[in-house]
């Protein structure tokens, strides 16, 4: 693939890095002289040091002929440029970081696929960690939904149940599906009405209310995770 990058800071270099070593053709633009002149000494790519809200940079950079581009500067108003700019040379694939989570939708409005600041993700799985130790994966939809890995406990109430009987019984909360089930490390098994949910197994799950305590209860998670530091506290 024909990428250009714009920008090699904290997020720009990796993804150089990643996009060279898959034996891309890459052209990356950055306005800094000195991190341009690191990025064309460290990585195998042609280096602008210029500026990219410029339609002519973007041109001698060769975006009309590109396969993608990511914009991944520090600021989400110059991204929206290059964005735009992107859009008129009619690169196929434009692709931005996205650092303040209220610019995600003008992204949206502008047909621009939108990735949310990765230190911000980070930031968020190492709160969950603590606060949800039990959610061992997750990833966001949209404001609220989300998709999650979860064991299923011992002493869960779903336990020993099948997803027509956990349904039957209530035990599932409205908008909560059980996606995938992995069992013993084996082949993940598709869930259907009959299949009946173990100790042990663990499951990918989708919420339209995301991880809340009232949807994680029923696979024997009942933690807030403070609370027990402060409940083993007072038991000592």
């Amino acid at each position: 693939m024909y990428i250009v990058i714009v920008g090699a800071g904290d997020i720009g270099t990796p993804l150089i890095e990643i996009a060279t070593a898959g034996g891309n053709e890459v052209v990356v633009i950055e306005r800094d002289e000195a991190r341009a002149e690191e990025a064309a000494t460290k990585y195998d790519c042609l280096v602008l040091n210029d500026d990219a809200t410029l339609k002519d940079t973007l041109e001698d950079a060769g975006a009309d002929r590109a396969d993608a581009l990511i914009s991944s500067t520090e600021q989400d108003a110059t991204n929206i440029m290059v964005c735009l700019l992107a859009q008129e040379l009619d690169v196929p694939n434009v692709v931005s970081v996205v650092h303040d989570p209220e610019h995600l939708n003008v992204f949206r409005q502008i047909g621009v696929n939108g990735m949310e600041n990765p230190q911000r993700l980070i930031a968020e799985y190492l709160y969950r960690a603590v606060k949800r130790p039990s959610i061992v994966d997750f990833m966001r939809i949209g404001d609220q939904a989300e998709i999650f890995e979860i064991s299923v406990g011992e002493e869960a109430s779903i336990a020993g149940q099948t997803l027509t009987e956990a349904d039957t019984e209530g035990l599932l909360p409205e908008e909560t599906l059980v996606v995938a089930i992995d069992r013993n490390g084996e082949e993940p098994i598709t869930p259907r009405g009959d299949t009946r949910i173990e100790a042990g197994d663990l499951l990918v799950i989708y919420s339209a209310r995301g991880a809340i305590p009232e949807v994680t209860d029923v696979f024997g998670h009942y933690e807030d995770h403070a609370g027990s530091l402060r409940n083993r506290r007072e038991q000592r």
